[in-house]
C-alpha cells in the first residue's frame, strides 16, 4: 500500500463572509502501487481540493494521509514543509490544466528542469525533453519559444511533458485533458498506461473519463457535506491556479 487516507477533512474559512465552507469530510480510502483511482462527483464537491490537500498545497482541517515513501511512512497532512518539498522533487507528481510559465524560459528548458534537478546531464535532459514535447504534439518551431506566449492547449502540452518526463511513485491528475485536442489526449493515455505498468499509483479528476478507459481500477464519489455551499466551493477551486 502506498497511501492510506483516514478521516480526511478540508474546511475553508471565509473570513470576509464570517462563515466556513466544507469541501469534504471524513474521507477514507487506500491506494496501492500501479493503481489508478478516479475521483468522481458533481461540481463543487471538492474533487480538486482533495488533490491539492494530498499534495499539501492546502492544509487539511483534520484527518491523516499516510504515504509510504522510500524514506519511510509520513503523514502528508502534518509533515514539515522541507519534507514535502523533497517528496515533490523525488516521489510526488501533480498535473493540472494550468501552467504558470516563468518569463524567458523556453518550452524545451522548462520540460527538462525536473531531470536537471535529479542530476541528469544537460545534454541528456534536453534530448528527453524534446522527446516528451514531441509525444504530446507540440510543434517543433515552438520548442525554443516561451510558453507564456502560447495558447491554453499548447501550454497544457508543455505542462504534461514536464510533469510526466520523470516517473513518480504517486501522480495526482487534476483535469489534465480539459484543454487538449484528441491527439494529445491519446498521447496522454499512452504515457499514463506506460507509467501505470511501471507501478506508478495515480489519483485523477478527469474531464474526459473515457480517455482513461482500461486504466481505471476504482472510483470514489464525493458528495457535498451537509450545509456546504457548492457554488462557493466551485468558485474557490476555479480561483486556484497550480
Amino acid at each position: 500500500m502506498i497511501l492510506e487516507v483516514q478521516g480526511l477533512t478540508k474546511r475553508f474559512a471565509l473570513h470576509e463572509l464570517g462563515r466556513t465552507v466544507d469541501a469534504f469530510a471524513d474521507l477514507e480510502f487506500t491506494l496501492s502501487a500501479g493503481e489508478f483511482l478516479l475521483v468522481a462527483g458533481g461540481n463543487g464537491v471538492g474533487k480538486s481540493t482533495l488533490l491539492r490537500t494530498l499534495y499539501r498545497t492546502y492544509r487539511a482541517s483534520s484527518g491523516a494521509a499516510f504515504y509510504n515513501s522510500h524514506r519511510g511512512r509520513i503523514d502528508l497532512t502534518r509533515a514539515a514543509d522541507v519534507d514535502i518539498v523533497l517528496l515533490r522533487r523525488e516521489e510526488l507528481g501533480f498535473v493540472t490544466q494550468f501552467l504558470r510559465p516563468r518569463p524567458r524560459v523556453s518550452a524545451l528548458e522548462l520540460v527538462a528542469e525536473p531531470l536537471l534537478f535529479a542530476g541528469v546531464r544537460q545534454e541528456e535532459a534536453l534530448r528527453r525533453s524534446s522527446e516528451s514535447l514531441e509525444l504530446f504534439g507540440l510543434k517543433r518551431e515552438l520548442w525554443e519559444a516561451y510558453p507564456s506566449t502560447f495558447s491554453g492547449g499548447e501550454q497544457q502540452k508543455v505542462n504534461l511533458a514536464r510533469a510526466l518526463i520523470q516517473p513518480r511513485r504517486l501522480l495526482l491528475l487534476d483535469e489534465p485533458t480539459a484543454s487538449l485536442d484528441a491527439t494529445a489526449r491519446a498521447a496522454l493515455r499512452e504515457r499514463l498506461a506506460a507509467l501505470k505498468a511501471e507501478g506508478m499509483a495515480m489519483i485523477g479528476v478527469l474531464h474526459h473519463p473515457e480517455d482513461a478507459t482500461g486504466l481505471l481500477d476504482r472510483e470514489i464519489r464525493l458528495e457535498a457535506p451537509s450545509g456546504s455551499d457548492a457554488r462557493l466551493l466551485e468558485a474557490l477551486e476555479a480561483d486556484y491556479v497550480a
